[in-house]
């Protein structure tokens, strides 16, 4: 499979990032003492696009995202952020991107409305609050305190404090933890509504059907490196997860033939089971055996790989690393300082 360093470069001699890309990223290292969190990766992120950064904990992700944030230094490396070093922590850059973390230190006595109001002081032009509270879902609970928010209320909260500056780049980090079904889907309806009026979303979840929705690119993380990239679908192809195909068949049906030799095949009473990386073939057979031996199928299905299988099987089946971060300082105080320019 290609990476990352097979693009097109996209630095200029300066080191000043192409106009398309908002993100760019070349031979970034982050070291912490002998822990190497971060070794010598390379990314584009394009305007008006959603892209993900997928990867166990311990993998890399938050430490790479706090470096674009501007929250953490760099070891090694060229990174540009709508054409600013982020480690320079200009206000220019501070007031074109928006920050969603996964816990914030938002006051709980105060309302939604008041809290909105307070954010959107932070920055020059900021979105209308009526406009928020309608995005994120909030418009009835407007005058409602922090502390009496539910789980999910608090998390839209969280995106409409990120939204207050009128962004137009979108750090999400674990946007949806703690979402009903149905909050979900509106989150992710609220996601394509950004991009689609010329905002780019960097993204980071462990929902891969999120992901797979949500995301028109995405890079894979282990160890600090990247295993994987492409869309969802280029990810998904790249692997060697198998299509399963189950069919279930009359009673006293005669034994599988040898055309399905190569298959992996797994049979009870009723039910064959068959895993194949050639899934259209393997169809064939089993509907060619059927039409001679004069017999139908009960149920026939096709799974195809999903970008979980994908991604299960380059991070491990347990999909388990160190914690994020592990050996890695805390940033003091980001959760608060991420708004306050």
């Amino acid at each position: 499979m290609a990476t990352l360093r097979d693009a097109v470069t996209t630095l200029t001699p300066a080191g000043i990032a192409a106009p398309d890309h908002v993100v760019s990223i070349r031979g970034l290292r982050k070291s912490y003492g002998e822990l190497e969190a971060v070794k010598g990766i390379d990314l584009d992120v394009r305007r008006g696009e959603v892209f993900a950064l997928l990867g166990p904990n311990g993998a890399g992700k938050t430490t790479t995202l706090e470096i674009l944030e501007g929250y953490r230094t760099r070891t090694a490396g060229e990174v540009t952020v709508l054409g600013h070093d982020p480690g320079r922590r200009d206000r220019q850059l501070q007031e074109r991107i928006g920050i969603c973390l996964q816990t914030t230190g938002i006051e709980r006595y105060l309302s939604v409305v008041e809290i909105i109001e307070l954010y959107r002081g932070y920055y020059p032009r900021p979105r209308p609050v009526d406009e928020l509270l309608d995005l994120v879902g909030l418009t009835e609970q407007a005058d409602v305190r922090v502390r009496r928010l539910s789980g999910g209320q608090r998390r839209r909260l969280d995106l409409a404090v990120a939204l207050c500056g009128d962004p137009e780049l979108l750090f999400l980090d674990e946007p949806t933890t703690g979402f009903d079904p149905g909050a979900r889907r509106q989150a992710w309806d609220m996601v394509k509504r950004l991009t689609g009026s010329g905002r780019t979303v960097l993204l980071t979840t462990h929902f891969m059907d999120e992901a797979q929705v949500l995301a028109d690119r995405l890079v894979v993380l282990v160890g600090g490196l990247i295993v994987a990239q492409g869309t969802p679908s280029e990810v998904v192809a790249g692997g060697s997860a198998t299509t399963i195909i189950r069919v279930q068949l009359p009673p006293h049906t005669a034994s599988v033939p040898e055309s399905f030799a190569g298959v992996t095949v797994t049979r009870t009473a009723d039910t064959l089971e068959l895993r194949t990386a050639q899934p259209t073939l393997a169809v064939h057979a089993l509907t060619s055996w059927a039409i001679e031996a004069g017999f139908e199928f009960k149920e026939l299905s096709v799974s195809r790989p999903s970008l979980e299988d994908a991604y299960l099987e380059l991070v491990g089946q347990d999909g388990h690393g160190a914690p994020d971060g592990h050996g890695v300082p805390p940033v003091t105080g980001r959760a608060s300082r991420s708004r306050r320019r």
